[in-house]
């Protein structure tokens, strides 16, 4: 048994999971390429190993001729009886070769084929490893700046953080350990090129996912999410189970599950909404926490027509209209905003609509019975006023003095 072969290629499994059989068929060539060498061919060379020992041996195949023109490739009779007294002219000697007869020229080149294969077998295991974690976040630890770049060190590779996949205004130390997404993963001669992202809408559904278990099984699914890196998320969100609120599941008891989300992504707002599949009423939750007061949405054109009132103009549209275009990325529609003013001037409202919210919140009786006309009519009962009627001007004096003097 080769021990120390055994041995090494056992460390080179559990240090770097290179397989043995990879190893070993990396020996098999490199012998092969160092007969090449010192004999000028290898077309006749066979190398047979044992996998379970690591013992191996090296022959040559060679005709049996009474006239020998390539010694590589032929061996007279007598020499070949020497090896074994059977064979006859015509037959293929198999000829032991020690590899210790090697030059330093084909021992070297046997030496870098398999150091060669190690390194490549080390690259493919690493590129396999994060291959797997391409769109899922990872950990990485912050070394250092490079320009305006983030070299991060994902544990077996290291990742570049480029300007563009940053969010202004994060300022990282070294040694700080940060949750990335991995957008792709390059299999390059130097090694895998990872591509990592903070600023990617995914980081903050993978990030729901390794805090809500409710997502993490399906429970919950996260339908829609729009983003604007390092200032606000909204995200729609829907419940397969009618006992589950998707939107309670992701804010946690206390919102402590949402909150553990705001803190990696260094307090960006989130917006959490229930998806719905009727486009009108997403476009109204999309538009939190404005109140909305009518949605016109058409699904073949992908656009919207949204009234809301006029103290909530500048709610719905947010700072900088960031409050609309999120909705909008989120729902896929584009979102026209109206107030209640500028609807009735383009005739979408009727003239009198003002008038007719300002008597329902009056509480008139045409608002009070359309809001409560079961209970209105239930409780309603006729004034006692068959005396009063019959009673005169002077009748309401005369009670009133009355009663002042008994007084």
């Amino acid at each position: 048994m080769n021990t120390e072969l055994l041995e090494a290629l056992n460390i080179l499994e559990q240090e770097k999971n290179i397989s043995k059989d990879t190893m070993m068929d990396a020996i098999e060539n490199s012998l092969i390429s160092a007969c090449k060498n010192h004999f000028g061919t290898a077309e006749n060379i066979k190398v047979i190993m044992d996998r379970e020992t690591c013992d191996y041996a090296v022959y040559a195949e060679k005709e049996v001729v009474e006239e020998v023109f390539d010694p590589a490739l032929e061996i007279s009779l007598e020499d070949a009886e020497q090896i074994d007294s059977a064979l006859q002219i015509g037959d293929i000697a198999q000829i032991p070769i020690e590899s210790k007869s090697f030059g330093r020229i084909a021992t070297q080149n046997a030496k870098n084929l398999i150091l060669q294969k190690i390194r490549e077998e080390e690259r493919k295991v690493v590129y396999d490893q994060y291959f797997e974690k391409e769109k899922d976040i990872v950990t990485g630890i912050v070394q250092r700046y490079v320009g305006r770049n983030i070299s991060i060190n994902l544990g077996r590779a290291d990742a570049m953080l480029t300007e563009n996949e940053q969010v202004k205004g994060e300022v990282f130390k070294p040694t700080e350990r940060i949750k990335l997404y991995v957008v792709e993963v390059k299999n390059t001669p130097k090694g895998p090129k990872i591509l990592v992202s903070r600023t990617h809408p995914e980081l903050v559904k993978r990030l729901f996912e390794a805090e809500v278990a409710e997502v993490k099984d399906g429970t919950v699914e996260i339908k829609s999410i729009a983003r604007e890196a390092g200032s606000r998320t909204k995200m729609a969100v829907w419940s397969n189970d009618e006992n589950v609120d998707p939107v309670g599941a992701c804010v946690g008891m206390n919102g402590a599950r949402v909150n553990a989300v705001v803190n990696e992504l260094r307090g960006e707002k989130i917006d959490i909404i229930n998806w719905s599949d009727n486009p009108a009423l997403l476009i109204e939750n999309a538009l939190s926490p404005a109140k909305v007061i009518s949605v016109m949405a058409d699904p073949d054109e992908k656009a919207a027509s949204v009234i809301v009132p006029d103290y909530q103009l500048s709610l719905a549209i947010g700072k900088e209209g960031q409050n609309a275009r999120l909705a909008a990325r989120l729902t896929g529609y584009k979102i026209d905003i109206k107030s209640e003013t500028q609807a009735i001037e383009s005739g979408e409202l009727p003239e009198d609509y003002m008038e007719q919210m300002a008597m329902m919140e009056d509480g008139y009786e045409s608002g009070y019975e359309e809001e409560y006309p079961q209970e209105y009519e239930e409780n309603y009962e006729e004034p006692l006023l068959e005396e009063t009627e019959e009673m005169s001007g002077d009748d309401y004096e005369e009670i009133e003095f009355i009663e002042t003097e008994d007084e």
